[in-house]
């Protein structure tokens, strides 16, 4: 195996994209990140405000969603670029599938162009009645 390269790979970061050698580049996600220093793990945030206000619709729910983890790995400490897995707990899949569009603009305004290990999961539903996604984070932070 070795470690995929790419334009964002060229700055020293403590995490990087794995990828093995003959595969195809993914687009949008890493296929594995090996990073050193303090793991953070962040609940499953959902798509609400600070006032627990839910954002309207799915792509506006990922957005304020992405902006709490966000918000949580810089206040432990960290930078978005850190972030080495997202698990996505949607409750309606074809939303997800028909938003593609929108959702590339909504993640890279919170994440940038850092693509970690993802994994998108349809749910029946969340503990949040409102909540059409929920996001866990997993953050690799300096030591």
């Amino acid at each position: 195996m070795t470690s995929g390269t790419s334009p964002s790979d060229s700055a020293p970061r403590r995490a990087r994209a794995v990828l093995p050698e003959g595969w195809p580049q993914p687009r949008g996600y890493a296929n594995g990140m090996v990073a050193e220093g303090k793991v953070l793990v962040t609940g499953g945030l959902v798509g609400w405000d600070v006032q627990g206000v839910f954002a309207k619709g799915f792509v506006a729910q990922v957005g304020q969603t992405l902006a709490n983890i966000k918000a949580v790995v810089e206040a432990g400490g960290g930078k978005v670029e850190d972030i080495v897995r997202l698990t996505w707990y949607v409750t309606d899949i074809e939303a997800y599938r028909n938003s593609l569009a929108e959702l590339g603009p909504a993640y890279r305004a919170n994440l940038g162009r850092h693509f970690p290990a993802m994994a998108v999961v349809s749910v029946p539903a969340l503990v949040e009645p409102e909540a059409m996604v929920e996001i866990e984070a997993t953050a690799v932070l300096p030591g």
